[in-house]
């Protein structure tokens, strides 16, 4: 309910009572895909949104619009740095500005529960603690620059498959310590200005509904409990219903304008189902994010929209080449073979199918088309000096998908210039526009009018290469395709949302036709005949891929012909990942395998020189068998715009890679200890409880490749001592972001021969004599920098809320008695310093 105590609050409940039902219903739906109603009566301009996790997409009102594009929030977690992030953060504010966007739909809290999670890349880390760290950093920079944070999937929404249906059944108190941690967290620390409900539901033995009408965690947890007083947003299309959502804890609808919260909300409010001190709730709450967003002006008055500001520009290129290069993980590093020095090395071989075309950003919402993108080959031609010879080498395709009709390939039929025609045709088939593209992708295809019913496809296709040609088609839909006039391929689903949701339009399926080119230039006439979607507050569209694969070396003679340009090089770099068909939203992946033939390519390069490093280019983790046999190991994440400079900034030693793994990598597929995302009979059971991640991990004393937190750096770290501070022994208090709990003073001192960072990181161990803990948990981390062979102090908080239990039986937060041991170390699995503190009457002691 509303706060009419809170002086700032009862102006804004004065401003409602001018309108009638109707008007504030109007309200509480978007007005478009992502703008919200104005209402001049309340002084209330449209507040507009846009998705984000990686940069700002904008609202696509201008087709050809590129944006500032960041590494992934995985890249950003794997810097430790709360200071990095909310840089980061006044990034992502700047450049909303500039494309006149209040709120982005980030940061995401989701955890990394499997590894196998399609947004994995997108999700921060496997620990509620540093997840919830680094987010309320990145709020931070957003709101104190005016711009909203979303904060989403409110909440354990964190697989991708059946992700509209599904609901999550885990215990309250896992639910509580694990999955709702990071959100309680970031809201505590930084009050983020909005909260956005899941697409799937949640089933915790008490209340089994969908997050959109959840009212026992919308209203009962986020509101009441939680305090928190802006809106609750629906993730798109995810409200499914009148009166349940809107009594729920739902405040408003997206996009909109959404028929369920219309006229049959006013109906609803008239017959009494629902309260309409809860609509002026809504309104309330939607107004404070315009408050704080600058478009709440005066009654009677539109707001000054703010200032767009000019760029982007060096500054911010500086910024994410520094956030990319910086969380760059050091995993393997024999001999010292990194940093690359340039005494002896005359030529590198730069290898890989992503040293070719890097993966820099996840598929999905997060995706941002680059004001510029910078490739690891530009990068590294750019740095190495002047006689340094550089060979670039696939050595087999990574994708499982061909690549997109190339524009040389492609006639228009009608002019007989280049590209495909797209004819758009009414109900009755009259043709009432089109366009012309010199492309094969037609993919989310939006570009006609309302009166628009089929979009025809034309184009003459030109096959020169003798040999055998694969043409793979994919549509959505109701379609139709002909090659001369003979129909090949059709299809006749009538869903419309839903082929959004589930990613279909952007993922279809493909089928495939074989053409056979002798020695003379066949040419061949391909149309697609295809019928709108209708996809409720989306834009209605059409969706066609026409992709190619022409004859050509097999991956065997590719990895060949790399292994032999390794040979002959001093160096070489081998750049292997995933790609946008196996990391993206919409779908989970089926295996932890590096795609196509990777692992045959690491081995014959290892095979051919000694002086190999490996890069790999993913999100998520990949199992990686030859990775003992690798001199250097370095992960790169998905880098964004900048990957090139910031990989070579790394390789050359002008940046160290300080990044620690914000996740567990697995040695084998068989010890993960949540193997798959996949709902059973519409549940996905979180059988393993509080053990996410590396907890679980430890209690199965299971031995990962790389532990959380593991990364190397150019430089060794002796840790000294530890200290529990006298001043921080303290009463436990429930307040996650508060001042009570320990502060640990750590001495270290840097014993290598370079500058470097260092993060420091403090893990929880709780007596084990009681109810079911983790054998050891995060409890707090710092990060720290010193010169060679000088000292550094880390000061650590470690949270009251870390020795906390859920208790179900009274409904609150309780502190088991007993002696906790505080581990010091580099890593979840390297801890190097001890203390200990005991519990009793709810206070500290330190440990004798």
């Amino acid at each position: 309910m509303s706060r009419p105590d809170l002086p700032d609050d009862t102006e804004l409940i004065d401003r409602i009572r001018t309108l009638d039902l109707e008007s504030k219903v109007r309200l509480l739906t978007g007005a478009t895909m992502w703008r919200l109603p104005a209402e001049l009566r309340l002084g209330l301009s449209a507040v507009t949104m846009s998705d984000g996790p990686q940069g700002v997409r904008g609202t696509g009102e201008d087709p050809g619009a590129t944006g500032l594009l960041a590494p992934a929030p995985s890249a950003l977690a794997a810097t430790w740095d709360t200071d990095l992030a909310e840089r980061l953060g006044a990034l992502f504010a700047t450049e909303a500005r500039r494309k006149d966007v209040d709120v982005v739909l980030g940061p995401v809290v989701n955890l990394q529960r499997t590894p196998v999670a399609g947004r994995h890349f997108e999700y921060f880390s496997e620990d509620p603690l540093l997840t919830g760290t680094l987010a309320a950093a990145l709020v931070r920079g957003l709101q104190n620059r005016g711009v909203g944070a979303c904060l989403k999937h409110f909440v354990a929404n964190d697989s991708e498959t059946d992700r509209t249906r599904y609901r999550s059944r885990l215990d309250e108190r896992t639910l509580r310590e694990v999955y709702l941690a990071p959100f309680e967290q970031v809201l505590a620390e930084a009050a983020p200005w909005s909260v956005m409900a899941a697409y799937s539901g949640v089933d915790d033995g008490t209340e089994s509904a969908p997050m959109t009408e959840n009212a026992r965690l919308l209203r009962g947890v986020l509101k009441e409990e939680w305090g928190f007083s802006g809106p609750v947003v629906s993730d798109w299309a995810a409200a499914r219903s009148t009166v349940a959502s809107a009594v729920g804890g739902l405040d408003l609808v997206m996009p909109g304008p959404d028929p369920l919260w219309g006229a049959p909300l006013v109906e609803a409010v008239r017959a009494g189902a629902v309260d309409e001190q809860l609509i002026d709730d809504k309104v309330v709450r939607l107004l404070r994010l315009a408050r704080h967003t600058g478009r709440l002006g005066e009654p009677g008055q539109k707001s000054a929209p703010p200032a767009a500001p000019a760029g982007p520009g060096e500054d911010e290129f500086r910024l994410i080449r520094q956030v990319a290069a910086r969380g760059m993980v050091l995993l393997r590093n024999e001999a010292d073979l990194l940093p690359l020095t340039h005494n002896g090395v005359r030529s590198v071989a730069l290898i890989g199918p992503n040293a070719v075309a890097p993966y820099l950003q996840g598929g999905g919402s997060a995706f941002v088309p680059a004001v510029r993108t910078v490739s690891f080959e530009d990068g590294l031609r750019a740095a190495l000096p002047e006689g340094v010879h550089l060979s670039v080498h696939r050595g087999g395709d990574a994708r499982l998908r061909p690549p997109y009709l190339s524009a040389a390939l492609l006639t228009d039929p009608d002019t007989g210039t280049v590209g495909v025609r797209a004819d758009h045709l009414d109900a009755d088939g009259n043709r009432v526009g089109g366009e012309i593209r010199p492309c094969g992708d037609w993919s989310g295809y939006t570009g006609f009018d309302a009166t628009t019913h089929r979009v025809v496809l034309r184009t003459e296709l030109t096959l020169t290469e003798p040999g055998t040609h694969r043409l793979e088609i994919g549509c959505v839909g109701r379609y139709a395709v002909t090659v001369d006039g003979e129909e090949v391929l059709s299809g006749d689903d009538d869903r419309g949302v839903e082929l959004i949701l589930d990613s279909s339009h952007s993922n279809p399926p493909l089928r495939g036709i074989d053409l056979e080119v002798g020695p003379q230039p066949r040419r061949i006439t391909l149309v697609v005949d295809l019928t709108v979607v209708e996809p409720g507050g989306y834009d209605r569209f059409v969706t066609a891929q026409l992709r190619h694969a022409p004859p050509g070396p097999t991956a065997y003679e590719e990895i060949a012909e790399a292994a032999a340009a390794a040979q002959a090089a001093d160096v070489a770099v081998v750049v292997v990942g995933t790609n946008e068909e196996v990391e993206s939203e919409g779908w989970d992946r089926t295996a932890l395998d590096l795609p196509a033939h990777q692992n045959e390519l690491v081995r014959k390069v290892l095979a051919a020189n000694p002086r190999t490093i490996v890069v790999v280019n993913a999100g998520a983790p990949v199992l990686l068998p030859w990775a003992d046999e690798t001199p250097a190991l370095l992960w790169a994440w998905l880098p964004g715009q900048e990957a090139g400079h910031a990989l070579a900034d790394v390789l050359l030693g002008r940046t160290e890679p300080s990044g620690r793994l914000p996740w567990t990598l697995p040695a084998r597929a068989e010890d993960v200890p949540v193997p798959d995302a996949l709902p059973r009979d519409g549940i996905v059971h979180y059988s393993e409880g509080v053990h996410i991640g590396h907890r679980a991990w430890d209690k199965g004393g299971l031995a990962p490749a790389y532990p959380f937190g593991h990364g190397l750096g150019w430089t060794r770290w002796t840790y000294q001592s530890v200290a529990v501070s006298q001043s921080s022994v303290s009463t436990i208090l429930p307040d996650p972001a508060g001042g009570d709990g320990l502060k640990l003073t750590v001495a270290l001192t840097n014993t290598g021969p370079r500058a470097g960072r260092e993060v420091v990181q403090v893990y929880l161990e709780p007596p084990q004599d009681g109810i079911d803990r983790p054998v050891r948990l995060l409890a707090g981390l710092a990060t720290v920098q010193a010169a060679a062979g000088t000292r550094a102090t880390a000061e650590l908080h470690v949270p009251a809320r870390a020795f906390q239990v859920w208790d179900t039986d009274t409904g609150g937060w309780r502190t088991p008695p007993g002696r906790y041991r505080l581990r010091v170390g580099r890593s979840s699995r390297d801890l190097r310093l001890l203390a200990e503190v005991t519990v009793h009457n709810g206070e500290f002691h330190a440990a004798a």
